[in-house]
């Protein structure tokens, strides 16, 4: 056990010594960080505001386009063929024409701009219009304005879920998130770390550095080692990248929030943007930041954290066992391709599968997606945020450690003969020998 002990102790220290690796666990939530603050900057900075000019020949539009931070609507009192000759001049982005028979003929709207409008203008200008025609329709057919107001109704049903331990608000959206963040992260581990454990079996063992080791420890202590090792190393860097990165979006957040409260102000100060819009907007990102919470605060975190710790050092674990056989079986990467896909393929599938059960988180192929090792590390994380039955996630952990403990041993089997064979080109007929070679 010491033995192993020295080994992990090894592996962590000089990883997490390199360079590489201070680099890679600073620069990665900085590249992150820096991709969505450059999104959301210019996102922000680029809110131009678009002058339409309205004319509207039917007369039944004026006033009916509502102005926000992004567009502001005018009615200059000119024909369509003036209008057309000086809007540009005017400063007006485009112009839109409205007809006389546009009840009648909703589809001869017409709008002008001197190169071409975005899709998002012209959606906001029909849906505007087909709502004040389907307005006049039926104040036409004798429903009142205040009836149509009446008529309107979001509905936003509360979801509740009953267990023995009586009733718990529960939230959808957010199950989905969490679950599969969580899914693909560890989809994302077992390959990124399960290809160090690769790398770092092949390059000892190209440099013989392997021969010297395996005098003073058994093949299996040195494969246990240098996968725990490992497996710290990227428990490491997982736990600084969250710190980091929930870090630097709280701060990138909260900066981005004053820039656009400035440019807000600074809209309303200049009068382009009416003060009720400017309310909404803020009344919005205000209730959306609640129901953020109230859906964070329905799921069960320590669980999901525990869960998303257990699986994660159980799939990586599983396969970087894996890993490590195939580092230990071949001389070179280029001889890695024809033993990496089939390894690697039940992970992919996994992440494929995770798709269909989001919809369906209940259902058989969720079920035995769940609790099969292979996959159960992805599949359960995306199950657990709705919801899994006790016996279920024990089974599912049962599985996988057993899972493990299988693949560590066939792996054993080819790492004990495969770490001191060199220049040969293996085959899948030559493994299957390695696993009944006698020690």
């Amino acid at each position: 056990m010491n033995i192993i002990a020295l080994i992990i102790k090894r592996e962590y220290l000089t990883r997490v010594r390199k360079r590489s690796f201070l680099i890679m666990t600073i620069l990665g939530p900085l590249l992150i960080f820096s991709f969505y603050a450059i999104i959301g900057w210019a996102a922000v900075s680029s809110i131009n505001q678009k002058k339409i000019a309205v004319v509207d020949d039917s007369g039944r539009f004026v006033n009916k386009f509502k102005n926000d931070d992004e567009t502001v609507y005018a009615y200059p009192k000119e024909s369509l063929p003036e209008a057309k000759k000086s809007f540009v001049k005017q400063g007006y982005d485009a112009l839109v024409f409205i007809p006389k028979n546009v009840i009648e003929e909703p589809k001869s709207v017409q709008i002008f701009a001197e190169k071409s409008v975005s899709l998002t203008l012209q959606s906001n200008i029909e849906k505007a219009i087909s709502k004040e025609i389907e307005t006049i329709k039926l104040s036409q057919a004798g429903i009142t304005q205040q009836i149509i107001q009446d008529a309107k109704v979001n509905v936003d049903a509360q979801t509740i879920s009953l267990s023995e331990e009586g009733e718990r608000n529960s939230n959808a959206i957010a199950m989905t998130i969490i679950g599969y963040f969580c899914a693909f992260m560890i989809y994302i581990s077992v390959f990124i770390y399960g290809t160090q454990v690769m790398r770092g079996v092949m390059e000892e063992k190209t440099n013989r550095i392997v021969e010297v080791i395996i005098s003073s420890v058994k093949p299996f202590q040195l494969m246990l080692g240098k996968i725990l090792g490992v497996a710290l190393v990227g428990l490491t860097q997982f736990m600084l990248w969250i710190l980091l990165t929930v870090g630097l979006f709280s701060v990138g957040g909260a900066l981005v929030g004053d820039k656009a409260d400035r440019g807000r102000q600074a809209m309303q100060a200049s009068g382009a943007v009416t003060q009720a819009p400017a309310m909404a907007s803020s009344q919005a990102s205000s209730g959306a930041l609640t129901s953020v919470v109230r859906a964070v605060e329905t799921l069960n975190i320590p669980l999901i954290v525990a869960c998303f710790l257990f699986y994660f050092l159980g799939g990586y674990l599983l396969y970087s066992a894996l890993f490590g056989a195939i580092g230990a079986a071949v001389d070179n990467e280029t001889e890695t391709q024809q033993f990496m896909f089939p390894i690697t393929l039940p992970i992919i599938g996994s992440i494929a599968v995770a798709q269909f059960v989001m919809r369906d988180p209940d259902g058989a192929l969720a079920f035995w997606t769940s609790i099969i090792p292979f996959t159960s590390p992805v599949v359960m994380m995306v199950r657990i945020p709705f919801g899994v039955p006790v016996w279920e996630l024990v089974l599912s952990m049962i599985l996988l450690v057993l899972g493990f403990m299988g693949t560590t041993w066939l792996a054993a089997r080819i790492y004990r003969v495969g770490i001191l064979m060199y220049g040969k080109k293996v085959t899948y007929k030559e493994l299957s020998k390695w696993l009944f070679y006698k020690a």
